[in-house]
């Protein structure tokens, strides 16, 4: 029966039918983030914090499980989808007992959430997803991430794509066909995905990311894990980094409206958001580094999973106690300066961010179309030394396209598009910026400054460097702007920042030598001019 605090304008014609479901219990549709929270406080789902985020802890899943992850094997995708690590098969019979047993469990719970969203701020590229969920603070993230239909659309709401979560429901490995009890399974042909066994919340999010880059380059649409914001001047640009490379904080830039931080398409119409809201990482996240962001930790209605709080309830930004993967779910309206139609032209600027912690990588270059498919193709970072034991140096991180593990076609196929939009708009520029470390690699050199790595960035985005001379890299072929205002030159020649040049050639050697190795990985599949615009060696 559907809760009769809820509007009736807020429940949609289309019932749960299409989702198999009829529930014995309550159901709850299209709250808003009130009631959520109060019915999410009413059933133990969590606190609140001072200010009054929300707080849940999803232990002992704390991150995604992409190993849990399957891609439905059926014979209208099985030719589209790149098969392995990333995109397990699961048979459709698997599917099938997963699924009924998934909507019998939903079926006997006491109280479901529904919550009717889209997810694409584009009309005509978009998907109408229902998710459904027995827990109300997993309704509100996903009404905090997605974007939120107008009132007069919720009644005849008519959902193309159907989200089950059973975050308590554990599967039976050799009954379904799972790696474990977890499981996040992407069925295709019925547009549907299922989701349990863990409490995170980013699997909800990342789930329908994982769709979107599967429908959008079947209609010619490139899907994107990046950041984007917009100038006063209308000029769009986008931030593509893997985490811990500034993605968030770059793209939060006061003086460029914020189209999104995470999730977009590219079409002929321009860049547009998948998402309605934000989903940082808050781990030491202080008001002085990130004003706009830690004002969201402070407001009603942001969502902040797996953080600590004090005796006050105040959140220890600083504690890794239960993860160093602490997050903050906020409706993208909570920043100041956000654009509210998640839209915006075609990119003027492309930005790759790397921290590189072997310290070898110029702090900026401009890249030619080639380069940007390489190093698109790469997807590079390095993590610092001293995360796991016996690790005494910098680790590769290559992910393709800055997001491998949402990829759904071959990465290759993401990188042609990339290359064929450069070459409809060949006044967009593309930019490798290096937020890692000068000098030396970690634990000799310093992190590169992030007032530097700005004024790099304005500049690019600016147009003032768009005819500064350059300078060659000799190892990695990049051209490195020379005579960046606000940034000292000397900043600008990597290798002369290093006191023993000698072990900066050693080390970038090394560093090129892993970009050669890793690019083989696609085989005949890249051509040999974007080879070409590797590493030298």
């Amino acid at each position: 029966m559907t809760d009769t605090t809820t509007a009736p304008s807020r429940v949609s014609t289309n019932g749960l039918d299409a989702q198999g479901l009829a529930p014995k219990g309550t159901l709850h549709w299209n709250l808003v983030a009130p009631q959520l929270t109060q019915a999410a406080i009413r059933k133990g789902e969590g606190e609140l914090a001072d200010m009054g985020p929300f707080v849940a802890v999803t232990s002992p899943h704390t991150g995604r499980s992409p190993k849990d992850k399957f891609v439905v094997r059926e014979p209208s995708s099985e030719h589209d989808v790149d098969w392995g690590a990333v995109n397990q098969p699961m048979s459709p019979e698997q599917f099938e007992i997963l699924q009924a047993d998934v909507q019998a469990y939903l079926n006997g719970l006491d109280e479901l959430f529904v919550q009717d969203l889209y997810c694409g701020a584009d009309p005509s590229l978009r998907l109408s997803c229902r998710y459904v969920t027995p827990n109300a603070w997993h309704a509100n993230f996903v009404r905090n991430m997605f974007i939120r239909p107008d009132a007069d659309a919720l009644g005849n709401f008519a959902p193309n794509f159907s989200i089950l979560h059973a975050p308590e429901f554990q599967a039976d490995p050799a009954k379904h066909g799972t790696r474990t009890t977890t499981f996040i399974v992407l069925n295709l042909a019925k547009r549907t995905i299922l989701i349990g066994g863990t409490r995170y919340a980013g699997e909800l999010k990342k789930a329908m990311f994982t769709v979107m880059n599967y429908y959008l380059p079947k209609q010619g649409v490139l899907s994107m894990h990046c950041s984007a914001n917009i100038g006063a001047a209308g000029d769009t640009a986008l931030f593509f980094g893997l985490s811990g490379t500034g993605k968030t904080t770059l793209s939060a830039d006061p003086d460029r409206g914020l189209i999104g931080d995470d999730e977009h398409g590219w079409s002929k119409d321009g860049v547009f958001n998948f998402e309605g809201g934000c989903y940082a990482k808050v781990i030491n996240l202080s008001k002085e580094q990130e004003p706009d962001i830690y004002a969201t930790t402070q407001m009603f209605g942001t969502i902040l999973e797996n953080v600590e709080l004090d005796e006050l309830k105040k959140v220890k930004f600083e504690s890794q106690t239960i993860t160093e993967n602490t997050r903050a779910s906020y409706p993208l309206h909570y920043i100041r300066n956000f654009v509210p139609s998640g839209r915006g032209g075609v990119p003027k600027n492309v930005v790759f961010l790397t921290a590189d912690a072997f310290g070898v990588l110029p702090p900026i270059a401009r890249l030619s179309r080639e380069q940007a498919m390489y190093y698109f193709l790469s997807g590079y970072t390095a993590k610092v030394a001293g995360t796991e034991r016996g690790v005494t140096e910098p680790q590769a991180t290559f992910s393709a396209c800055f997001g491998a593990v949402f990829l759904v076609w071959h990465p290759t196929k993401y990188a042609n598009m990339l290359g064929e939009l450069l070459d409809k708009y060949p006044d967009t520029k593309v930019w490798l910026v290096n937020t890692g470390w000068s000098g030396g690699a970690y634990g000799t050199g310093s992190r590169m400054k992030l007032s530097l790595t700005r004024a790099m960035v304005r500049a690019a985005l600016a147009g003032k460097l768009d005819n500064a001379p350059v300078k060659t890299d000799p190892v990695f072929g990049l051209n490195v702007p020379q005579g960046i205002e606000g940034v000292p030159a000397e900043v600008l020649d990597a290798r002369g920042t290093w006191a023993d040049t000698a072990a900066y050639d050693t080390m970038a050697a090394k560093l090129a030598g892993m970009f050669r190795d890793n690019i083989k990985k696609f085989g005949d599949a890249v051509t040999p001019a974007i080879i070409a615009a590797g590493p030298k060696g």
